[in-house]
């Protein structure tokens, strides 16, 4: 059976929530590998709507194993009311919702200290969730923050203390506001205690559950959260979120070995958004952009934010393709062009004078780069809800054509609305095959 990672090709927001609900079943387990409560996938099917935030959407289908993994920053609060929320929806998750002990623990400190620095960055803010991410993933390289396996420790006070110790002195000089008990090592302790009790029945050393499932032939489904160009590594530095959301991080952050993984599917938007502050190439600022937000809905599941939105960027896509090795690729949000009468694609970026067709590397770079544009005709028709390739209009089908070829990658699935029940899968292809075995 293959072990599959799904992996976002662009900034985050691309419809991954969606693509894992709608294969899931095909798998014994979905895992997520990375990142905390600031991503946020939405999946919607019938007249159901779920936003999940933690918890993978795998959870919406009974029998199907759920997994957060060490490679996660976990807002126990967060995580208990989202788990609170699928219950009173009528989702039973008992037995196959596992935490990882050894994921780093996301405390009320770290939220503090991430709102109040981009406060403190005025208009050169960041553009985080301010949910805590970015200090919780310091604290685990820093060596002194917490794991939800610390949370029944009998020093868990001092080990809070020790965090508070770092926290407090930039607390202090940001100038923030921040509630006393927050910071008050032995109110918290009270807190983590209480929080440790309610995950007890979740808390597992997940790493031994997946490489178990695996060894007795069982497949699982990799989730990953935010973007290619928001990796910590290979993003649009420093207009990256924290952890390593490239396929990459599938390992470290589940710890399965790499020689578990078959394949890597690639979620692509079929134009481009991005949330927060960052160079954004083909970002378009005028009427064309505002219908892409209008008609895509495009704004954060998590915050209710405006997404930038924007041509479909092929130099960003390339570089997304090569670095996480995509065997197949998702196109989502295809029928949010339906009214257009002509298409962008960016094909290069002029910098300094010069076309380039890699990523580069340098923020002045990013920030100055022109796009390069080929224009491809619309098909002014509705494709909503079309679940067969050969039902597009001929246009559609060659605009995903187009993409095939300059990605070296087929289209193995391709949205046509925003429920699980509007998606055309090619079975046909055999990638689709390799990528699906039952």
């Amino acid at each position: 059976m293959p072990n599959v990672v799904i992996v976002g090709m662009q900034w985050g927001d691309e419809g991954k929530g969606k693509i894992v609900d709608l294969i899931c079943p095909a798998f014994d387990a979905v895992a997520r590998y990375q990142g905390g409560h600031n991503a946020g996938h939405t999946v919607r099917f019938g007249e159901h709507h779920f936003s999940l935030r933690l918890i993978p959407s795998g959870i919406l289908h009974q029998g199907t194993e759920c997994v957060l993994g060490n490679g996660m920053v976990v807002s126990p609060e967060a995580f208990l009311g989202e788990r609170q929320e699928l219950r009173d929806a009528g989702v039973d998750d008992a037995g196959r919702l596992h935490l990882s002990n050894r994921a780093t623990v996301l405390l009320p400190p770290h939220v503090a200290l991430d709102r109040a620095r981009e406060q403190a960055r005025g208009a050169a803010a960041i553009g985080t969730t301010s949910r805590g991410i970015g200090p919780a993933y310091e604290s685990k390289a820093g060596r002194y923050g917490l794991r939800l396996a610390d949370l029944a420790a009998d020093d868990l006070e001092e080990r809070l203390e020790e965090l508070l110790g770092v926290v407090r002195p930039q607390l202090h000089s940001l100038g923030s506001d921040v509630e006393p008990e927050e910071v008050d090592a032995a109110a918290l302790a009270e807190r983590c205690r209480a929080w440790g009790e309610a995950l007890s029945g979740h808390l597992a050393d997940t790493e031994q559950l997946l490489n178990g499932w695996l060894r007795a032939g069982h497949s699982v489904l990799f989730e990953g959260a935010q973007g290619t160009l928001l990796d910590i590594d290979h993003g649009t530095y420093p207009y990256v979120t924290s952890s390593s959301s490239t396929a990459g991080g599938a390992a470290t952050g589940s710890g399965v070995p790499p020689t578990a993984i078959d394949g890597v599917i690639g979620i692509l938007k079929a134009y481009t958004t991005r949330v927060g502050g960052g160079p954004f190439t083909t970002e378009l600022e005028d009427e064309t952009g505002r219908f892409l937000r209008k008609r895509g809905n495009e704004f954060g599941t998590v915050t209710g934010r405006p997404r930038r939105c924007g041509w479909l960027d092929l130099v960003a896509a390339r570089y997304a393709q090569m670095l996480n090795g995509v065997t197949g690729i998702a196109l989502t949000k295809l029928d949010v062009l339906d009214d257009l009468d002509e298409i962008k694609v960016c094909t290069a970026y002029r910098v300094g004078g010069e076309t380039v067709t890699d990523l580069p590397a340098d923020r002045a770079a990013l920030d100055t780069a022109e796009p390069v544009y080929e224009t491809l005709p619309g098909w002014g028709t509705s494709t909503v809800g079309t679940l067969s390739f050969e039902e597009l209009p001929p246009a559609a089908r060659d605009y995903v054509r187009y993409i095939e070829e300059r990605l070296g990658a087929p289209a193995v699935w391709i949205s046509t609305g925003p429920r699980r029940e509007e998606t055309i899968a090619r079975r046909d292809l055999p990638a689709y095959g390799r990528l699906m075995a039952r």
